[in-house]
């Protein structure tokens, strides 16, 4: 049995994933907006959804989703609302969110046992300081990036400073208004 971590982000041309909504409040606004990934984007999200056994949110990205989701109908939304929910976060106390669970203090060793617990895709939408802190222990199997052809010039970066890894490219796909998705898996 083991837990396969899949980072998924919205991403700029210059590595920006800070905010692509406009939700938080950062001025960068909604630089997702303006584009329509299409049909095929949307098949994409919804079959990585439908695969994902569990996700990991960092408290900004779980405020945000728990203040929509369940607020949402439709089978994205229940798959959303239904699966289990692991958070890092020193300032919430009890999550409200259907299936939700905190994971402690210690992200590393929470997310080792998560990985030797549960077989499956576990998802990880947003949450940079979490990203940064399990690509930095090598806890990272997979990445998608759905690349905006929009640079934005300043914003948090997935990838940390002083954190070198491989990966091998495993799947890419041209979306509409020339969104790319690419796909890797860490390198053996």
């Amino acid at each position: 049995m083991a837990g396969n971590i899949v980072i998924t982000q919205y991403i700029s041309l210059d590595g920006v994933i800070e905010d692509p909504v406009g939700m938080e409040g950062t001025g960068l606004g909604d630089w997702t907006g303006p584009y329509n990934r299409g049909p095929l984007g949307d098949a994409f999200k919804e079959r990585e959804l439908r695969d994902a056994v569990a996700m990991i949110y960092g408290r900004r990205t779980y405020d945000g989703f728990a203040a929509v989701w369940p607020q949402v109908s439709g089978d994205f939304a229940d798959r959303m609302n239904a699966l289990p929910k692991y958070l890092a976060s020193t300032t919430i106390k009890t999550p409200e969110w259907n299936n939700a669970r905190l994971l402690g203090a210690n992200l590393e060793g929470a997310v080792r046992d998560l990985k030797s617990r549960i077989n499956g895709d576990i998802l990880i939408y947003g949450s940079g300081s979490i990203c940064h802190t399990l690509l930095s222990h090598g806890l990272v199997d997979e990445i998608s990036l759905m690349t905006y052809p929009v640079v934005l010039g300043r914003g948090i970066r997935l990838f940390p400073l002083g954190v070198a890894t491989n990966f091998r490219l495993i799947g890419h796909e041209a979306f509409d208004d020339g969104i790319m998705l690419t796909r890797y898996r860490l390198a053996d």
